[in-house]
Parts: structure tokens; sequence; C-alpha cells
């Protein structure tokens, strides 16, 4: 079974995360999937818009975690770092239908799309610090920019979830619909967007990121780097094994470790 499935129409390029089994948890393989899937359809003229979602019960609950302990990322060219740099130059709209869980990466990735429509019942969480790392996917520089810092760090240092009727308060959401219209209303989207002159949605894409092309790519470089180290310490040994083992972790015994920034 492929753990992504893609398929074109009209226009629109729709990328299924297909392991309903473990919530769509990212694989290293899926990441570089991915980073191939949204290259190629950067270069494809037939592609307008692009429109990802989840199988099953969830939208992704963010790296899975025994792939995540055997591969871990390292400061450079990593899965994960390929697929953020194919989502920072994909200048074609980028549309998420989102439901059940968007954990982790599940919820840094979707700082890159244009429209985030979620299900009403969506829970969101960016449990960096509770697993002993850092953010990812630029979000230490999009959630405050978006945002503000004090909401931002109590998404990111907190770590707690939140539901789909906040992210939407916050501005993470476009619109919080019925789980049973989500698709409809994702796809209406994509449709009219796929409708309009791909040239004037590019080129008005590109103006939108603009200003902030260069810190977010410098808080990557920064967050791939510090990630790299924290990944590697005693501390997040702990709080990865112990989310497998199902237990509280304990970092009373553990060296303290922190990434030059």
């Amino acid at each position: 079974m492929d753990d992504i499935v893609v398929e074109r129409s009209e226009g629109v390029l729709r990328v299924e995360l297909n392991r309903p089994e473990k919530l769509n948890a990212m694989t290293s393989s899926m990441y570089l999937k991915l980073a191939d899937v949204f290259d190629e359809a950067a270069k494809d003229d037939r592609i307008r818009v692009a429109l990802w979602h989840g199988a099953g019960d969830a939208f992704s609950a963010g790296n899975d975690v025994k792939d995540f302990l055997q591969h871990p990322p390292g400061a450079g060219e990593s899965p994960q770092a390929r697929l953020m740099n194919a989502l920072v130059d994909f200048d074609k709209p980028l549309i998420a239908a989102v439901h059940g869980v968007a954990i982790g990466s599940g919820t840094t990735i979707l700082l890159h799309c244009d429209f985030v429509y979620a299900a009403e019942k969506t829970r969101f969480q960016m449990p960096f610090t509770n697993l002993a790392v850092v953010p990812e996917f630029g979000s230490s520089c999009l959630v405050p920019l978006a945002i503000g810092h004090i909401r931002a760090a109590d998404l990111i240092l907190l770590g707690s979830p939140f539901d789909a009727a906040r992210a939407q308060e916050l501005g993470l959401v476009t619109e919080v619909v019925p789980y049973d219209t989500l698709q409809q209303v994702a796809t209406e989207t994509a449709k009219h967007l796929a409708a309009k002159p791909a040239g004037a949605l590019q080129a008005s894409k590109r103006l939108l990121k603009q200003p902030f092309l260069q810190q977010i790519r410098a808080a990557m470089k920064a967050e791939n780097e510090a990630f790299s180290v924290q990944v590697r310490s005693d501390e997040a040994k702990e709080a990865l094994t112990a989310f497998l083992e199902k237990r509280p972790a304990d970092f009373t015994k553990t060296r303290t470790t922190v990434a030059a920034t």
C-alpha cells in the first residue's frame, strides 16, 4: 500500500497521507516522497492547485517515533529539510483539509498552506518541548509572525493541545466546517482557484511570501541545527523512549543539552 497517494484532475493535485493505521505518522521516506511530489508539481503546468489531506481518522500525528529514532535528522540536508524547502519554493495555491489530529509536523506543515479547512473536532498540538526537541518547518518564525510572541509561546513552550475553534481564532485555520462537508468545501476552493489565471495566482503568492522568505529560510536553518543537537540529547532519548513505553518521562537524571542559536 502506498503511504502517499497522488491524483490529478481538472488542474488540481490531490495528495493523501495514507498510513491510517498509524494516524498518518510521517516516516523519512514519506518526507522524501512528498518533497518529490511538490517539486514536480511546481514544474507541471497542468497542475494549478494542490490539495492534501489524511486517510482514516487523522490528518497526521507528526513524526513516526520509531522511524524517527532510527533516522534522526541531521543539521544539513535531511528528508524533513527536503520537504521544508519544497514547500517554501511551492508557488501554487496549497490547500489542506484537516481532521482528527494534526500533531507536531502535522500542525507546522500547515503553516505553509494558503488555505486550511479543519473539521470541527480536529485537535492540534506542537509538543516539541514535551519531547525535548525544538520547533521545525519554520514554525519558530511563522507562528509568532502570525499570532504574536505571547500566544506563540503559549502554543510552543507549553506544547498543549488546542482545538479547531482556537486555531481559527488565532488565524491558523481558514474555516472550521462539519466533518461531513470538509472535503467538499476544500474541493470547491481548489476548483475555484484552478479556474483563475495561473500566472497571476503564482505571482501573487510569491509577492505575499517575498517579505518573509529570507526570515523563514534563516529560521529553518537555525531550527534544523538546534533540532539535530537536541534530538541526540539525553533528554530527547528519555522523552522519546518514555513516549514509546507509554510512561511519564523522568528528566531528573538527564544531562541538559542546549543548542547554540
